[in-house]
């Protein structure tokens, strides 16, 4: 764990004793800029190699947002050639849309493409440091970041399949500087650093001097705070953790909403938060998890809120509650699909999945020419007497809620329905000998039986 106490020099030693503290990794890589802290870095990664059980590599990811990316490009490659670390270049080339913000985006990307190098067993090492860390935190008090936000950043934690590590947040940025300068190191100094339109670089430029002027020990204080906050927020998540445990919902990767409802607000948004992250989502500000308390869990059963933000959509049905990524439009087109005597398959939109065809034994050796819809409506199933034909009640009964159902494949054979996929088969003459199975795609519903 990291110390409190700053490290007001470097040095190569220092680094090898961090990453002897953390679990070994068969390959190491610099995340590797071209800047003054990710040279320091590279160099004492380099210098320390023979001390690591995993092979050295170097990523460099080109933003696409400078004129003079490509020299920096080239800068990097010269470098890593200099220190024969192999050295991996992502170009991404960025457009962020009018009222994106440029950093979040940059960010978003970057760490995408690191994650996608990233083999299982390997660590990313980053060169993000003490006065970093303080920035980080100062920012997230601004924004009203939650105690979670004000942990600022961890030593350690997953990306992709394997591990990111800030060896350096001990260190400071001043200690950093005098390492590359005696050691003579050539770096790049990016002109966006200068521009006052992006927060850290106000902060930095504008706020942090003033502050310092007053309370030089800045970043050792804020720093610590951040120490603190983190324990906190450790101690919040294994809670949380726990009592999500003891609330899941009747269909996979659902809570119970009469569970949660039991629980104070605090916990339950806690708890909100963990189940969010488990499942990949981004968890939401503070006004989103009040909607979902408010809106979600005290509305009655049948009712149809939903609550969405970037890549997420909570939905609910009776008492589970949904965390899904957005849903598409449903498709409005029609599929022709020709079974007979042996198996079929036909292929779904939106990543549906696949619809299956299963002839029987005793099957026609004939083409049957059958439609595939979506979300049709004034159709019936007919099951029998005693079994009402209506697609609502149908999938009242199979569980299937309102919002999925505009996405089930309804198997017609001219006007007449055959069946409903994942739900039943319906009593017709018309049916060809066989049966159809619906193979869920990336888009499914957690609580459709296909």
């Amino acid at each position: 764990m990291v110390d409190f106490e700053l490290n007001y020099q470097f040095e190569p030693a220092l680094l090898a004793a961090l990453l002897r503290s953390i679990r070994p990794a068969s390959h190491y890589w610099v995340a590797y800029s071209g800047g003054l802290d990710s040279t320091a870095l590279l160099f004492a990664t380099a210098a320390i190699r023979q001390q690591l059980p995993g092979q050295l590599n170097a990523i460099h990811v080109q933003h696409g947002l400078q004129a003079v990316a490509a020299d920096w490009v080239l800068h990097c490659q010269h470098q890593c050639a200099a220190l024969a670390i192999p050295l991996v270049i992502r170009d991404l080339e960025l457009q962020p849309r009018s009222g994106d913000s440029v950093e979040a985006v940059a960010r978003a990307a970057r760490y995408q493409a690191f994650s996608e190098v990233l083999q299982a067993d390997a660590i990313l090492l980053t060169a993000h440091h003490a006065d970093d860390q303080a920035e980080t935190l100062l920012l997230a008090l601004l924004r009203g970041s939650g105690v979670a936000g004000l942990a600022a950043m961890p030593l350690e934690m997953v990306l992709g399949a394997g591990r990111l590590v800030r060896p350096l947040l001990t260190v400071t940025r001043a200690a950093l500087l005098a390492y590359a300068q005696m050691q003579q190191f050539d770096w790049i100094d990016d002109p966006s650093n200068a521009s006052l339109r992006f927060d850290r670089n106000f902060l930095r430029q504008r706020v942090l001097p003033v502050v310092r002027e007053r309370w030089p020990a800045l970043t050792a204080t804020v720093t610590r705070s951040a120490r603190h906050c983190a324990t906190a927020a450790q101690v919040v998540e294994q809670v949380a953790a726990q009592t999500l445990a003891t609330l899941a919902g009747t269909r996979p990767g659902t809570l119970d909403i009469g569970g949660l409802r039991q629980l104070e607000l605090p916990m339950q948004q806690a708890v909100l938060r963990s189940w969010l992250k488990n499942n990949g989502f981004q968890v939401p500000d503070t006004r989103h998890l009040l909607r979902i308390s408010t809106e979600m869990l005290t509305t009655r059963a049948d009712a149809k809120p939903l609550v969405r933000w970037t890549g997420c959509e909570i939905r609910r049905y009776r008492l589970d509650l949904f965390a899904l990524p957005p849903l598409p439009p449903p498709p409005p087109l029609t599929l022709e699909w020709t079974v007979g005597a042996t198996s079929t398959v036909l292929e779904l939109p939106l990543e549906l999945g696949q619809l299956h065809w299963l002839p029987t034994s005793d099957a026609m050796n004939r083409d049957w020419r059958l439609q595939v819809q979506f979300g049709k409506s004034g159709v019936r199933c007919e099951r029998g007497a005693q079994r009402s034909g209506e697609l609502k009640r149908l999938y009242q009964t199979h569980g299937i809620p309102e919002w999925w159902r505009p996405y089930v494949p309804l198997v017609f054979n001219g006007k007449q329905l055959l069946l409903i996929a994942g739900v039943c088969h319906c009593q017709t003459l018309a049916m060809p000998a066989g049966s159809v199975q619906w193979t869920a795609g990336q888009l499914h519903c957690p609580s459709a039986s296909i």
